[in-house]
């Protein structure tokens, strides 16, 4: 389940469980969640967006461009203002496949296989094998 934290948004995710969680320390990540870094667990576009009707009133989006070129839609619930989903348009306009629910609004979600990524701008210890930048699929 995926709620925002007044719960005006609630729905179901497409999949039980993600295809993959990140820890992102870009400083973007780093000001939205007014922390070290942010968490983002990975779903497909398809069957997400658009939200359900019942919840569309309570949703708001801001945009802005990416270092890549790209536009970052920012969805928001517009009565406690916690970020709720990220999805990523190419140059063109058209969707990248995959969205981001950001970690803390999906119910028993597990950090443990987690890839830590942007870690050139860590404000806290990050494991071996970490990503200083995008992983290779972005």
């Amino acid at each position: 389940m995926i709620r925002c934290q007044c719960e005006a948004i609630s729905f179901r995710a497409v999949l039980s469980k993600p295809l993959s969680v990140d820890i992102c320390h870009c400083l973007e990540c780093q000001r939205q969640s007014s922390s070290a870094f942010g968490v983002s667990a990975i779903f497909p576009v398809e069957g997400m967006l658009p939200f359900p009707e019942s919840i569309q009133p309570h949703v708001g989006m801001w945009t802005r461009k990416t270092d890549s070129g790209c536009t970052l839609e920012c969805y928001f619930c517009k009565t406690c203002g916690v970020r709720i989903i990220h999805r990523g348009l190419l140059p063109d306009g058209s969707s990248q496949p995959t969205l981001t629910v950001k970690g803390g609004c999906l119910e028993n979600l597990t950090l443990k296989d987690a890839r830590h990524i942007y870690t050139r701008t860590a404000r806290v210890p990050v494991p071996e094998g970490s990503w200083p930048g995008p992983p290779d699929e972005y």
